[in-house]
């Protein structure tokens, strides 16, 4: 199969039931046959059959059995002409997951949106599926999602173009088969605004038999008409999807399933946070943000520099965990309400002068952590001359875990995580705007050497595990600087959070809430549609490819640690490919991948130094990644071991200069750090 074109990444609870059951196409036939025989009055044509659509109030009608599923579906969606793609989730309240207390999750939030996700977890319930024998694409070998006989074809339906993907059952829920999610998980993030249709062909049982599918779906695929006005109201639709796949060359006679879903928008996922970028800096002015230092030190390589800074508030009450964007206007976009005090920290490399000025940087801290992370680093970092500032990523950020554990128990309150991420973007671009301003921290003591400040006026970001995957969001939104490094960052919370070690701790709180691991896998793929708010999944496509209005371009360089037990490789994959990311070639040493292409997708740098949007894979000799949706955690985990190797220091410091790019410190070989 050849290499994926370019063009092909658009940058240029019940189990078993009648949805699902083995039963005989000739016996489907039959009955089809035998119910429409007619009036024996002269009738044009067979006369219409009875199916029933148990589920057809608020559901998907597609499965039976169950309501939200295929997810995600234009069927859960109604025409709206105000919105960019002329559609808008329309989730009923009844409809929606409950936890074990009978609570369903509110809609209200989800049915703001125009669309699904762009890194929407497709997710089915087919008892009994073997994925290989069905021809599904593993994660191992992504190609095989564009082979003519592939059993998955995902399809971008306004383009024509199919999609890389993979697919694969839940490996958390094995011990329970009947409640096994099959999940589909683009390999790059699927095109804001696009329609897209999903089939399944060929599909077999682990004894080789083939799977059929529900009579609903059959009613469509085989133009059976029956007496059910569900299935005809939906009839035209479903034609359209039978088109799409026509001209793509996927014949309808042997699809086991076949859906259409729309993408969220641009304006659906990122409106709100550019409002309160464009309204906050229109509010700012010429002038610096207002800042307070509190307090400081000098030790090691740098002076540490504590504070508050000022910056427009859009968040309800005082902004504390819990609280949502100030939205109620009639518009749908946040108002200020007043001034958010967000703290932040700074290191200042003590080698610094007025005319050797530290390059600025800004530094987004690891998974429910703090900006006092910056001062580790920030002493690193001083030995080549950089200042880092640091503040939390609000709505993720040790302050916020009390939250986090009320949200496991009733998603309905998940919307409050992605409206503080919204207000953390804008504290840091507020920030960055106070490092490289005339009047901003250059202009206090606590900046300066000879009363002249030390700061130089280049700005650049770090963001390093959860902070390379909120830094991706940050930086594409960023107005003051162009380039970042997302270390060991990555996108898409919903296909990380089950490969990631970090989850442990908090998987019982889940489970104890919705003790189905089938609610639990399709809560994931419900609460990525609002995270997109607030993470990289909802804005890497304007990052370094079409940037938003009055808006630069960025570049980013990703470091991946290749078995990362944290932030799973996959996920830095799809992020890379996003933004159209070159590998840095040799990657890795040959055989260790499981992959049959390894990094299938990604164009090579051509050559160094490179300055554009790039991938490093560094190896520290842990085993290769789960080829399941598991967490690594065989060998010590590599995830922070990065800051300890000098020759990424150097890589990530010649990345970080204005007319910088990615140098090869590992002389055209596999970065390859092991321990003696």
């Amino acid at each position: 199969m050849p290499r994926v074109k370019r063009t092909l990444a658009w940058s240029r609870a019940r189990a078993g039931g009648l949805g699902h059951r083995l039963v005989p196409s000739s016996l489907l036939l039959a009955i089809a046959l035998a119910l429409g025989c007619g009036d024996g009055g002269g009738s044009s044509g067979p006369a219409p059959i009875d199916v029933d659509t148990p589920n057809a109030g608020g559901c998907e009608i597609l499965d039976p059995d169950e309501c939200l599923v295929p997810f995600p579906s234009d069927a859960l969606t109604r025409a709206d002409a105000s919105t960019d793609t002329g559609r808008r989730v329309a989730f009923a309240l009844e409809s929606m997951p409950a936890n074990a207390s009978g609570v369903h999750v509110d809609p209200s939030e989800w049915n703001r949106n125009d669309g699904f996700s762009p890194g929407a977890q497709i997710t089915l319930l087919i008892p009994g599926l073997d994925v290989a024998a069905s021809k599904l694409p593993p994660v191992t070998d992504l190609a095989r999602a564009l082979d003519v006989d592939s059993g998955l074809v995902l399809l971008d339906a306004d383009t024509g173009e199919r999609v890389i993907a993979w697919a694969e059952l839940d490996a958390h829920a094995a011990d329970e088969p009947a409640r096994q999610a099959l999940e589909i998980h683009p390999a790059i993030a699927l095109r804001e605004g696009h329609r897209h249709v999903v089939a399944l062909r060929g599909l077999v049982d682990r004894s080789g038999a083939a799977i059929e599918p529900s009579l609903v779906f059959r009613a469509f695929r085989d133009d059976l008409k029956t007496t059910n006005p569900a299935i005809e109201a939906r009839r035209e639709s479903m034609e359209r999807v039978f088109a799409d796949l026509d001209a793509a060359g996927v014949a309808r006679d042997d699809l086991y399933l076949a859906w259409d879903f729309t993408v969220a928008s641009t304006r659906s996922l990122s409106e709100r946070l550019l409002h309160m970028r464009d309204d906050g800096f229109a509010q700012l002015g010429d002038a610096a943000p207002g800042f307070t230092i509190t307090g400081t030190s000098e030790g090691g390589t740098a002076r540490i520099v504590n504070g508050t800074l000022s910056v427009p508030r859009f968040l309800t009450g005082e902004g504390a965990p819990g609280s949502v964007l100030n939205d109620d206007r009639r518009d749908g976009l946040p108002g200020r309400n007043g001034t958010q005090q967000a703290n932040f920290i700074c290191t200042v490399p003590l080698q610094a002068t007025p005319d050797d000025p530290a390059r600025a940087s800004l530094y987004g801290h690891g998974l429910l952590g703090s900006a006092a992370e910056v001062i580790g680093i920030g002493q690193a970092a001083a030995l080549v001359n950089v200042a880092f500032c640091a503040t939390d990523y609000i709505g993720m950020s040790a302050g916020d875990i009390p939250n986090i554990i009320g949200i496991l128990g009733d998603l309905s309150r998940f919307g409050s995580l992605p409206d503080r991420l919204q207000q953390s973007h804008l504290n840091f671009l507020f920030l960055g705007r106070a490092m490289i301003h005339p009047g901003g921290f250059g202009s206090h003591a606590a900046f300066q050497v000879d009363g002249r400040s030390a700061l130089g006026p280049d700005l650049f970001l770090v963001g390093a595990s959860q902070g390379g995957i909120l830094g991706g969001a940050t930086t594409a939104i960023a107005q003051d600087f162009t380039r970042s490094v997302l270390a060991v960052g990555a996108a898409n919370y919903s296909l990380l959070i089950p490969r990631s070690v970090d989850f442990d701790e908090f998987t019982p709180l889940l489970a104890a809430a919705y003790p189905d691991p089938f609610t639990r896998r399709l809560g994931f793929g419900l609460i990525q549609m609002l995270w997109d708010r607030g993470e990289a999944n909802g804005y890497l496509q304007h990052l370094s490819l079409d940037p938003y209005p009055n808006t630069p371009t960025h570049s980013a360089m990703y470091l991946m640690a290749f078995g990362d037990h944290q932030v799973a490789n996959v996920g830095t994959e799809v992020a890379s490919r996003t933004i159209a990311a070159r590998v840095r070639q040799p990657a890795l040493r040959e055989g260790r991948s499981t992959a049959v292409e390894p990094y299938y997708g990604l164009a090579l740098v051509p050559s160094f130094p490179f300055p554009d949007s790039a991938l490093v894979v560094w190896d520290f000799g842990s085993p290769a990644p789960p080829d399941a949706n598991l967490p690594p955690r065989e060998g010590e985990d590599p995830h922070g071991k990065a800051g300890d190797v000098p020759a990424v220091l150097i890589m990530v410091s010649e990345y970080l200069k204005a007319d910088g790019g990615l140098v090869d410190v590992c002389n055209r070989r596999p970065c390859v750090t092991l321990d003696d």
